[in-house]
């Protein structure tokens, strides 16, 4: 641990005076946002910490932020144990109100920006929260729920209007003591198989960030910018490693393919943190558009949250440089493992391997650990997995590993593979296929941009795909041609039984496809002739 964090630049030398009133916050506050973010205002107070559309905010001014808002928050009744439910596009108030919040000792829970109201309303009841934190455009969403809400970001000012920014303005600066009972994050699954459930944990401790950092080589001081959404946990990990490496993070409220390029470059940025369908949109960006954008300053793009399709590892790795890296995990089991930018290049799907003190192992039904080259349930066994779902229940767990709801294997090097969900497995004449390997052959057709396939009815081999693609831009490719292509190159009974052409494909927030809406949208769909 001490190898991984003296490697980052976060073990420096600092005054003796000022490393004591350290130890002391971390002893009294912990290790999550209330202590991390407070020691790193006494360390590096100056230090830019947040970068947004309305400018940049130090550790420091952020401290002071989040001390007045928590007293109002304090006054307002909100307390230890009480649900702050937060719906907040990338910018400050998200991550004022999440130090804020665990200053006064209660819950967070992140709720997706995406959510449609009804799956909204169902979150907030089932959380029961005491305030909901929300950007004003999220207002008509809201307006079924009487729980007590404040405005995060407000394009137009109204001055009667209860905001972040006038409980910062009202709020006493004064030190505040800890709470009796610490703070807990709780982060959604994304709910592309069912409902959302909470997932929630208490601080982590510098264990998760030293996983990630023996993987990925972020370094002290950086300056990062994080597309991925804060609400989801691969940019939630981002927030919470910059109290660590008194990184600055750079955000946008929303993405734009070349806004996002020419971000990173104006805002000088060394590391990009996205999920995998902004890296498949940066690059659908005209050539000349694509070159225009110097990335040789990037040290490292960190992507996870779906898995990468097709070619794009090496795609994007042609065009900005070999400083890809993939991290696998789930909302459950945190990080699972890391694929580096030269494991990329030698198998452009793969998961990589586990970081520090991660363990995973493909078992069977049996929970019999399987050897290399089969295919079976892949479980991770670390110190950051979750608690439990806030509505009941857990994963599968065996000797301590916990299911991530995935089926993979082992390559022959020792590099996890991810065949895809367990759910989403389909027996197909006695064999077993897995739709992400037909949507991998799919999307390496020059005619096709984006592709998902699902398991459906068939008379003669019990089960079959049907497959939605997305065409590239300029290309009339056919159903016909892609059956063809799938056919060379893999099985017969993996050769979708008819393909679906969409303009696009429903997607979550964080990037994934939702496949119970291609289901239920599509149950009889139409073909090329009569569309």
């Amino acid at each position: 641990m001490l190898r991984v964090l003296a490697g980052a630049g976060v073990l420096r030398a600092y005054p003796p005076l000022r490393l004591v009133r350290v130890a002391r916050t971390l002893a009294a506050w912990g290790m999550g946002p209330a202590g991390g973010f407070a020691a790193m205002a006494i360390l590096e107070p100056d230090r830019p910490c947040v970068v947004d559309e309305r400018g940049t905010l130090t550790f420091g001014e952020l401290d002071v932020r989040s001390d007045r808002l928590a007293d109002c928050l304090s006054t307002q009744g909100v307390g230890p144990g009480d649900g702050i439910a937060v719906m907040c596009r990338n910018h400050r108030g998200f991550v004022d109100v999440s130090l804020a919040a665990a200053k006064i000792g209660a819950d967070l829970v992140y709720l997706n920006t995406a959510f449609a109201g009804p799956q909204l309303l169902e979150v907030l009841v089932r959380e029961s929260p005491a305030l909901v934190v929300h950007d004003a455009e999220f207002e008509g969403l809201l307006a079924g729920s009487d729980v007590r809400r404040v405005l995060a970001w407000v394009d137009e000012p109204d001055p009667d209007a209860l905001t972040l920014e006038s409980l910062v303005e009202a709020g006493d600066p004064g030190r505040r003591t800890p709470p009796r009972r610490r703070s807990r994050i709780v982060i959604l699954t994304s709910g592309t198989t069912g409902a959302p459930k909470g997932a929630p944990r208490s601080d982590a401790g510098i264990e998760a960030a030293t996983a990630l950092l023996s993987r990925l080589p972020l370094r002290a001081g950086w300056r990062s910018h994080v597309a991925a959404p804060l609400f989801h946990t691969w940019g939630w990990a981002h927030f919470a490693l910059s109290m660590l490496l008194g990184s600055a993070i750079v955000l946008r409220r929303r993405f734009d393919p070349e806004d996002c390029l020419r971000t990173v470059t104006e805002e000088e940025c060394d590391s990009l943190v996205v999920i995998p369908v902004m890296l498949q949109r940066i690059l659908a960006l005209p050539k000349e558009t694509l070159d225009s954008y110097d990335l040789s300053r990037v040290r490292v793009v960190a992507t996870s949250g779906s898995s990468l399709p097709g070619d794009l590892a090496n795609a994007w790795m042609d065009q900005f440089g070999d400083h890809l890296y993939n991290v696998y995990g789930s909302t459950e089991v945190a990080y699972a493992s890391v694929a580096s930018p030269a494991e990329l290049r030698a198998s452009p799907g793969t998961a990589g391997r586990p970081p520090y003190a991660t363990v995973v192992r493909i078992l069977d039904d049996d929970g019999t650990e399987l050897p290399r080259g089969r295919v079976g349930r892949i479980f991770v066994g670390n110190r950051i997995l979750f608690e439990g779902y806030t509505g009941g229940g857990s994963r599968d767990v065996v000797d301590g590993l916990m299911a991530t709801g995935d089926v993979g294997r082992f390559d022959g090097d020792g590099r996890l593979v991810v065949e895809g969900r367990d759910d989403e497995m389909i027996v197909s004449g006695g064999e077993n296929v897995f739709p992400n390997e037909v949507e991998d052959v799919l999307v390496r057709h020059e005619g096709v941009a984006d592709a998902a396939a699902v398991g459906v009815a068939d008379k003669d081999y019990g089960q079959r795909l049907r497959a939605f693609v997305v065409r590239a831009v300029g290309s009339d490719v056919s159903e016909a041609e892609l059956k063809d292509h799938v056919r060379s190159r893999l099985a017969r009974f993996k050769v979708p039984r008819e393909i679906v052409f969409l303009d696009e494909l429903p997607r979550n927030a964080t990037g994934k496809i939702l496949k119970r809406a291609l289901v239920s949208d599509h149950s009889h769909p139409p073909t090329e002739e009569h569309p």
